[in-house]
């Protein structure tokens, strides 16, 4: 081997510090994953005299459910070839589409095919470019592996998994004609056209070309960046799913959201000893408070008391007087009015207040003042607007919209949806029927915190899950005990199914709704 070219050497160590330079890897291998399942083999094949010719293939990722991202120069050959037409070959399952060509911009070699009856999941875009030094992955079809596993061409006309191969971006270099980013992932004939993502599966450029060293493959690679790509689309009047939040780890978050727990529970101790501690004090004022006022009512009591008896010794003294004097009517009459002072003195006694009361008469003092002692709070039914809180979040696309929810202590939503008590709280479990994506809903009432996970699944993981929801035939909101408890297996089943990590955790802060202004 001859000496190497100096500025190959030089291009070489800038490549190797980046490497070293770059963030350790913070997403799960479940996210490239899910992000292969939007990725094509974008195959071209002509006929003549009634027989199919491959022509050659590359490959595309779904930007909307029926729109295709390639490179220009994949599709070129149909410019001199009307007969050409394009294979949609999908990364799972049996079925294979085909495809319209319905934009193209040669001058970013970019080009939009639209799948005829079919539907494919779609990645978001990065709203941003990555750092120098980013760690990415492109994903795609290598002519160069499908030579190695000796694959021939009907072979390569079959659904399967797309090559994924890591890089970085490298240098911040880009084209003179037009936007784009460098970056040392392998590329190799047949990756034009696929997605070069981040470490969450966004998309931040796509591939189109490789630098040649010494006529050897590519060790470099170039793709057009989403702002060639933004332009192209919004050309198009495509819609398309655009990522504005960083890449975190599934890891990173749950370890954030244990040390906030924590937080939260320390926090919660010490509001519970502190009302617990306010409380007492309540409770103890009021039982003073309700103590004077029994021995006030007491003393009241006894001075009647005393009166009755100084009045019923005059009434006794009249008495005799009026005997002596041998008035015996009125005699009669004061020894009647005296007997009444006698008994009126004796039921003051009786019913003098005693200090027993002395606590219902504290409680009373409390309810009156709004305090209920020892009472827990509750879950009332309300109307709530929650916000997404980006901090304790993960989001792999656009950041969601607020929120509502009409919540009943049944567990009732929206007044149409029921869900589940279980060991985690208000749940419900949605498995949809185009998407491919589980997700798990979660309603705290107390807290007022509402959190979504979102699984993107394979195609078989989502016929299974289409299965195990499919044991459950009432969706209308339920108290019936027979009913809820086939929710709870339904959802228990679904969770059993899931991959142990979600790819996108969603956490909303509830407040109640204003009423509406007349």
């Amino acid at each position: 081997m001859g000496p190497m070219n100096p500025m190959r050497l030089f291009a070489l160590v800038v490549a190797a510090c980046a490497a070293l330079l770059a963030a350790p890897l913070s997403a799960d291998p479940n996210d490239i994953q899910a992000a292969s399942r939007s990725v094509v083999r974008v195959v071209l094949v002509a006929e003549e005299d009634g027989e199919t010719f491959y022509v050659g293939h590359g490959s595309g990722f779904a930007v909307a459910p029926d729109k295709i991202i390639t490179n220009a120069h994949l599709v070129a050959p149909m410019r001199e070839d009307a007969s050409i037409r394009i294979g949609i070959i999908p990364s799972e399952g049996t079925t294979t589409y085909g495809g319209k060509l319905v934009a193209l911009s040669v001058r970013n070699d970019l080009a939009l095919i639209e799948v005829e009856k079919g539907r494919l999941p779609s990645l978001p875009l990065l709203a941003t470019p990555l750092d120098d030094g980013a760690q990415v992955m492109a994903i795609g079809y290598p002519a160069a592996v499908d030579r190695a596993q000796g694959l021939d061409a009907r072979e390569t006309v079959a659904p399967m998994a797309p090559v994924k191969t890591p890089g970085v971006i490298s240098g911040g270099r880009t084209t003179r004609d037009f936007d784009t980013i460098l970056h040392t992932a392998a590329l190799a004939k047949g990756n034009s056209g696929g997605p070069l993502v981040d470490l969450c599966g966004r998309v931040a450029g796509v591939n189109s070309f490789g630098s040649l060293s010494d006529g050897n493959d590519a060790e470099y690679g170039f793709a057009v960046s989403n702002r060639e790509l933004f332009t192209f689309l919004r050309s198009a009047k495509v819609d398309y799913r655009l990522a504005d939040t960083p890449c975190r780890s599934v890891a990173e978050l749950s370890a954030e959201e244990r040390e906030r727990a924590e937080q939260a529970e320390q926090a919660a101790r010490a509001r519970q000893l502190a009302e617990k501690a306010e409380r007492r004090d309540l409770e103890e004022n009021a039982l003073r408070e309700a103590e004077h006022a029994i021995i006030a009512a007491r003393e009241n009591h006894v001075a009647f008391v005393a009166l009755m008896l100084v009045l019923a010794g005059m009434a006794g003294g009249a008495t005799f007087v009026l005997h002596e004097r041998g008035d015996l009517e009125r005699r009669k009459i004061a020894a009647g009015i005296g007997g009444a002072f006698v008994l009126a003195a004796a039921l003051g006694l009786v019913l003098r207040p005693g200090f027993d009361g002395a606590e219902d008469m504290a409680i009373a003092a409390l309810k009156a003042k709004g305090v209920k002692p020892g009472a827990a709070t509750g879950s009332a039914d309300g109307q709530y607007v929650c916000r997404i809180v980006p901090e304790r979040s993960r989001i792999t696309g656009t950041s969601p919209q607020p929120v509502e929810i009409g919540w009943t202590t049944t567990g009732c939503v929206n007044d149409r949806t029921q869900y589940g008590r279980d060991t985690d709280g208000w749940t419900r479990v949605f498995v949809p029927n185009e998407e491919q994506a589980v997700s798990i809903n979660r309603f705290d009432p107390e807290t007022r915190e509402f959190r979504t996970e979102n699984f993107q699944l394979g195609l078989s993981a989502m016929q299974t899950a289409r299965k195990i929801r499919a044991r459950y035939s009432n969706n209308a909101c339920t108290t019936n005990a027979d009913a809820m408890a086939d929710l709870e297996d339904m959802q228990k089943a679904l969770r059993q199914a899931l991959p142990t990590q979600p790819n996108e955790i969603l956490v909303y802060s509830c407040s109640a709704k204003a009423p509406a202004a007349k």
